[in-house]
């Protein structure tokens, strides 16, 4: 979660002719200060120590400081006044500071990555497998089902589409979340969750992704449990027990239902289990 999610800006009345940095107020009794002028690092590092006895006196908590870029000479000056690294973006650094006495109640940087894996069968039972040319898995053999990252601001649900149209060219309807699992320091230490997610073929003629996928093609269900590598792992043995448990109809996966929140202006998905509620 960084500062700015977590805010309502107020201006606070501080400017140049004082010395101190701009600033606005975030909801938690802290501060956030945007860097967009060039400044001159050790006029920044004057800036900022007056600031901080100011914010000091008035009882501020947690300041933020986002740097642009184009502004790292100043990383430097906000270190030694003893900022640490929050979170970094392409194109800004986010520094953070605890001004009262005792630890901190900031927020943590992102913790997991959310992933999908794609179960997609035609009338046929043959289910959509990938053979990947990049990562752990290449030159092994191995078919998979189409996986992926979920981007930022996009919906997991509009992910799984995205990742069979990128990787197959097959275009999709998403049904369900037929199950997730988490894992922990997956990627740069951090955790991960994955969901297996049903969708629903509405095309069939398979084109691969020519920069990550070696092979594509429609496999019997049969045949792509049998692989050694899926009945190695108990993960993957699962997996293949949940889809067809619901392609049999025995299983109730989580379907997406637009909700409203107090949270923000926005719809967002809820996922659950539709049937088993509509029995009730």
């Amino acid at each position: 979660m960084s500062a700015s999610e977590t805010s309502t800006p107020m201006n606070v009345n501080e400017n140049e002719e004082q010395g101190l940095l701009d600033a606005i107020n975030d909801r938690y009794g802290g501060l956030i200060v945007e860097v967009t002028q060039p400044m001159d690092s050790a006029l920044f590092a004057s800036v900022l120590s007056a600031s901080m006895a100011q914010w000091r006196q008035q009882g501020k908590r947690g300041v933020w400081i986002k740097l642009p870029i184009q502004h790292v000479n100043l990383v430097e000056a906000a270190v030694q006044e003893g900022f640490w690294y929050h979170h970094a973006e392409p194109n800004y650094l986010m520094l953070v500071h605890w001004l009262p006495q005792g630890a901190h109640t900031l927020p943590a940087n992102a913790s997991h990555r959310v992933g999908i894996g794609a179960f997609v069968m035609n009338k046929n039972r043959e289910v959509l497998v990938v053979q990947e040319n990049i990562g752990r898995l290449r030159g092994t053999g191995v078919w998979k089902f189409p996986t992926g990252v979920v981007n930022e601001g996009e919906d997991l649900c509009a992910a799984a589409v995205r990742e069979v149209k990128e990787e197959t060219a097959i275009d999709t309807k998403f049904v369900q979340v037929l199950a997730f699992r988490q894992s922990h320091k997956v990627f740069f230490e951090k955790s991960d969750i994955f969901f297996l997610c049903l969708l629903e073929p509405l095309s069939f003629e398979i084109q691969k992704q020519e920069s990550e996928i070696e092979a594509a093609k429609w496999m019997p269900i049969e045949e792509y449990a049998a692989q050694p590598f899926v009945q190695k792992y108990e993960l993957l043995k699962c997996s293949v027990d949940i889809c067809l448990a619901k392609k049999d109809g025995d299983y109730s996966g989580f379907s997406p239902v637009l909700t409203s929140s107090a949270f923000s202006n926005e719809k967002s998905y809820m996922y659950f289990n539709i049937h088993d509620l509509n029995k009730q």
